[in-house]
């Protein structure tokens, strides 16, 4: 039995897992209340115990509930994982969305849509997004991950080499983790090309028909921006300069705008910053939340990996979508859009999909600079459920 602070006992039932393959799950109960809820979070940080334990802590705010996961581990013992292998997250839950669905197989676990970060983010840069994608659609929920190197994953010790494709089996194995299927994978920049990486390694054909989207990022070459514009290499290169310990958010700021970066993308930097110190006093050094080694070698990879292939040869059941930003960040070559249409043409008439978008007004952060218009765009994945 696992240890679950909840009105009712957790019984184990097996469903399927990942991109489809079986595994077991847990039920428990969530008071009445969470009905009247706009979304549930369930935050993710450590597994810390050697045997299965989970504990949920329940906060009524408002309409909203937030619910804390802490000491989860696989609910048998013949199938431990280790803590090293599982990633940071949270899952950011519809008002619909309830414990039940694992009670048997006659009622289907809700649908899932996994959120992915670029290099240098973290998954809080999905939150106020997936809030807004979970009242609007009220059935889903949304996995936010902190990829390894990144945000509070960083403190979990990955072997290397820390490339495109160990960061999406790094996903691959959480999903098992906690048995979920998901049906949208959506990436950003990096994570654009991690959620072609998962597609790849995923069992084919895939249990279900699952849509990714790939924002911002082209299947193969990166092409940096122009002069006057922000390098995702010179500012790694930049920030590995800098003490692994620093005093003021602001000085830093000024630091990178004086080397020639833009304040929002200093402003953003800066969100990986965090207090110092002992717990519970108060601090004025601020540590980086991330590791700027196993990133650059990740930021590397992705220049170098190539999932054209994958691309002009979409499994059945998968439908890729692709959404450049206006005002990219990268230069979309014009051989880049004419191999994606022409893979469009080729899915078709192979019963895949690869589609082709633009956000207008725009630039590389696309959740940032136009989250209304990405909204709409991403809506048509989400309906019908």
């Amino acid at each position: 039995m696992c240890g679950i602070t909840a009105t009712r006992p957790c019984p184990i039932r097996c469903y399927s897992n990942g991109f489809g393959e079986k595994r077991l799950g847990f039920a428990g109960t969530v008071a009445k209340d969470a009905q009247r809820s706009q979304f549930l979070k369930i935050s993710r940080p450590f597994l810390q115990e050697e045997f299965p334990k989970l504990s949920m802590r329940a906060a009524f705010k408002g309409r909203g509930i937030q619910m804390a996961l802490a000491d989860e581990r696989l609910l048998q013992r013949r199938a431990v994982v280790k803590p090293a292998d599982i990633l940071a997250y949270d899952l950011v839950q519809g008002a619909d969305v309830t414990w039940s669905y694992i009670l048997g197989r006659s009622v289907p676990e809700p649908p899932t849509a996994v959120l992915l970060h670029g290099i240098l983010g973290s998954r809080k840069n999905w939150g106020t997004f997936a809030r807004r994608l979970a009242k609007e659609y009220p059935k889903w929920q949304f996995l936010l991950v902190d990829l390894r190197c990144h945000g509070d994953s960083a403190s979990i010790k990955k072997q290397g080499p820390h490339t495109v494709a160990a960061a999406a089996l790094d996903v691959l194995k959480l999903l098992g983790q906690l048995r979920l299927t998901p049906r949208v994978v959506v990436g950003h920049s990096f994570g654009g090309k991690v959620a072609l990486s998962m597609v790849e390694q995923a069992a084919k054909p895939l249990a279900r028909p699952v849509r990714v989207w790939v924002l911002d990022a082209t299947p193969g070459k990166v092409r940096a921006g122009g002069d006057g514009e922000d390098h995702p290499a010179e500012l790694i290169a930049f920030l590995s300069k800098l003490p692994d310990e620093v005093y003021s958010k602001r000085d830093i700021v000024d630091a990178l705008v004086q080397e020639g970066f833009s304040k929002d993308v200093a402003q953003w930097v800066v969100t990986n910053l965090r207090q110092s110190g002992p717990p519970g006093l108060p601090s004025s050094r601020f540590s980086w939340a991330f590791d700027l080694k196993g990133i650059s070698e990740m930021y590397k990879s992705y220049e170098e990996t190539n999932m054209w292939k994958l691309v002009e040869d979409v499994p059945r059941g998968v439908h890729v979508n692709f959404l450049k930003a206006e005002r990219s960040l990268h230069r979309w070559a014009l051989e880049d859009l004419q191999r994606i249409h022409a893979a469009e043409e080729q899915a078709v008439e192979e019963g895949g999909g690869v589609e082709m978008h633009v956000l207008e007004d725009a630039g590389h952060w696309v959740h940032a600079d136009n989250p209304d218009g990405l909204f709409k765009i991403l809506s048509f994945s989400f309906q019908g459920f």
